[in-house]
């Protein structure tokens, strides 16, 4: 008989392996948007940075607040409540929309607030041509996050792969199309690079739609009966657990936004360098990123059956595999950082020597910093598998701006490490966030299985 531990492994790989290679596929699409923005002019790469990382912002509270429409589906659904499942989730397509319409008209007037962070006129109305019609991929690209989050926590995460793969493609070609003119088309720049991140978010969305309607998989969820009317309950539970978990997101970008800050204040050879690890870091990112994702979907099928060892053991387990994955890619960094670094730099290229040579230094704190972040990632999806997104945004909120962001800039400044104090402050936040976080995942299944005999189901301890 095969041990718990390795079919729950197994179980949890299933589940995170294609969420794996649609986290790798978006990062793709992100890659290609900053290449080709590099092929128009250094000002077009300027000034449509600054319009993505303004969208990035937004968009990723946006996310992480669909996020729990994953989460609450698979408790439902170990619930054995599909009228539940199928309900939240039509509730989190309505939220989906309106966050759209929020977050594109935030968008559309975000000039005055970029001149009053002191960024240049010139790099501000660049920003603007990209948002003119970026802010239209949000529909999709959010309906497509909700629909992500049922199909994956009712166990069929492979055709969000697969189209996501699909779309990192669609997304190179149209673009590389738009931008040299290709089959007579007009030359858009930046405004053909943002109407690209539309078409194909909104196609993704359509396509993922399709599937659902047309599988017979999904017969037992009926999200078009009904989708016309507002559930408020519904929309009222998938908002009080998305949002401390968009907060989460938000503070967590908010501290590598912190990180750039402080290598801009020391020169652009170190921002340089910072950049070109943190690219290396956030690929290595997306294995823990869609194991915490897998992780949070199997808890929740388990929390919701009543399972609580069950749901610990999942727990268990995921932790201590992403640390071992994690470690393979520290053996990585430390043993291969010229190479790693060569990818993006030119090494006989005089001009980024001294780039390179930070970068190298950057990617031997990142073995631990990438150690530390793949726990707290994990961490956080066990907790938030318990229905609890509260413990995350604040263990969090206090790790990474009351210990990590101070510790960054005091070793960089006060001790004089430079770069590498930036990311040993980062490191410490972030292995503070890792430990506080498992411990409080294994406190809170304690206290759960403690009172199991008294309230063994899952609408027994929603009290």
């Amino acid at each position: 008989m095969q041990h718990p531990a390795r079919t729950e492994l197994w179980a949890i790989l299933r589940l995170a392996g294609p969420l794996i290679a649609s986290q790798l596929a978006h990062m793709l699409m992100v890659l290609t948007d900053t290449l080709m923005m590099a092929r128009i002019s250094p000002e077009a790469l300027a000034g449509g940075g600054l319009g993505a990382a303004s969208y990035t912002f937004v968009s990723i509270f946006c996310i992480g607040v669909i996020a729990a429409v994953g989460t609450l589906v698979a408790i439902r659904k170990g619930a054995g409540d599909i009228e539940g499942a199928t309900r939240l989730t039509q509730a989190g397509l309505w939220l989906a929309w309106l966050m759209a319409l929020v977050a594109a008209v935030l968008l559309w007037n975000l000039k005055p607030v970029l001149l009053l962070f002191g960024q240049t006129e010139s790099n501000v109305q660049m920003a603007g041509q990209f948002l003119l019609v970026l802010p239209l991929a949000l529909p999709g690209y959010l309906t497509f996050m909700a629909l992500r989050g049922f199909t994956s926590a009712i166990g069929r995460p492979t055709p969000v792969m697969v189209i996501s793969l699909v779309g990192t493609v669609a997304n190179f070609l149209l673009n590389y199309a738009l931008i040299t003119g290709m089959f007579g088309l007009p030359k858009l720049g930046l405004v053909g690079i943002g109407l690209v991140t539309a078409i194909v978010a909104n196609c993704m969305a359509l396509a993922l739609a399709w599937h659902i309607r047309r599988h017979p998989a999904y017969n037992a969820y009926p999200l078009r009966s009904g989708l016309s009317r507002l559930n408020v309950p519904y929309l009222r539970e998938l908002w009080r657990l998305g949002l401390p978990i968009g907060g989460t997101y938000a503070v967590e970008v908010g501290l590598f936004a912190f990180a750039a800050l402080c290598m801009g204040t020391m020169g652009s050879t170190q921002l340089g360098a910072h950049q070109v690890a943190l690219q290396i870091v956030s690929v290595a990112f997306m294995v823990p990123a869609g194991l915490s994702y897998a992780i949070t979907m199997r808890i929740g099928q388990h929390y919701g059956a009543g399972q609580l060892l069950d749901a610990r053991l999942a727990g268990r387990v995921g932790i201590v595999f992403g640390a071992v994955s994690m470690l393979g890619f520290a053996m990585v960094f430390w043993l291969l950082p010229n190479q790693l670094v060569g990818l993006f730099l030119d090494h006989n290229d005089p001009a980024f020597a001294e780039v390179i040579r930070l970068a190298v230094s950057l990617l031997a704190v990142a073995a631990w910093f990438e150690l530390f972040d793949g726990v707290q990632t994990i961490a956080m999806g066990c907790i938030r598998g318990l229905k609890d997104a509260k413990t995350t945004f604040l263990v969090g909120l206090g790790c990474y701006w009351l210990i990590g962001a101070p510790a960054a800039w005091w070793m960089a400044f006060n001790l004089n490490w430079g770069p590498t104090g930036v990311w040993w402050g980062l490191a410490l936040g972030l292995a503070c966030a890792a430990v506080s976080l498992t411990l409080a995942f294994e406190w809170k299944m304690k206290r759960m299985i403690q009172r199991a005999p008294a309230r063994p189901t899952f609408e027994a301890t929603q009290a």
